[in-house]
């Protein structure tokens, strides 16, 4: 019986990473793949495993604030400031990605900061 809680521990732990990996999409070159990623593995893992609905949630609305803010930095490209914002907003994303990966592999909960609530 102990197998069987280890298995789906296992299972658990690598969905929720995958729901924070999924978001590394965007770098393959599929437009909007860092929200579109997330949001598959979410809605399809959490009908096996309604653990990782913390993760998904997580994972996408970090995606979607992240978008969000690269637009903007875009936009600032024009005034030049936005050369400054972009790569450090680009690199702060990766970082939380990384950092909650490896959480979601400890079986932890991971909240990003500066994340937008979107989805409850």
């Amino acid at each position: 019986m102990e197998n069987r809680t280890d298995e789906r521990a296992e299972k658990l732990r690598l969905w929720a990473m995958g729901c924070h990996l999924a978001s590394l999409a965007c770098y393959l070159g599929i437009p909007f793949g860092n929200v579109i990623g997330p949001l598959i593995v979410w809605l399809v893992g959490k009908e096996r495993y309604p653990e990782i609905e913390h993760d998904g949630k997580e994972s996408l609305n970090f995606q979607i604030s992240l978008t969000i803010y690269s637009l903007v930095a875009g936009a600032l490209c024009l005034v030049f400031i936005g050369m400054l914002i972009l790569p450090v907003v680009l690199i702060f994303g990766i970082v939380q990605v990384i950092l909650a990966t490896i959480e979601a592999s400890k079986g932890n909960t991971y909240t990003y900061p500066y994340s937008i609530r979107f989805i409850r």
